[in-house]
């Protein structure tokens, strides 16, 4: 199984796309998902979502999740 990984905003033309899959082996959470995507070069204050919801690096993730990760929105 895998999990769907999904980029927006500046993330996504950061990328250079807006979704991917990663393998579940060995994932359990965020954290692991971020350390699978070793070639990308998130931003620090990256958000994530798991299943349309915020969440850490801590938060579990198993397969068939979607992992959303977008930059943070700010203005006035």
């Amino acid at each position: 199984m895998s999990i769907t990984i999904k980029y927006f905003a500046s993330l996504r033309e950061q990328m250079g796309k807006a979704e991917q899959t990663l393998s579940a082996d060995g994932v359990t959470t965020v954290a692991d998902v971020v350390g699978k995507l070793a070639d990308t070069d998130l931003p620090e204050n990256t958000l994530v979502a798991v299943n349309q919801e915020y969440a850490n690096d801590a938060t579990q993730v198993k397969a068939g999740d979607e992992v959303a990760f977008f930059p943070p929105v700010t203005g006035g």
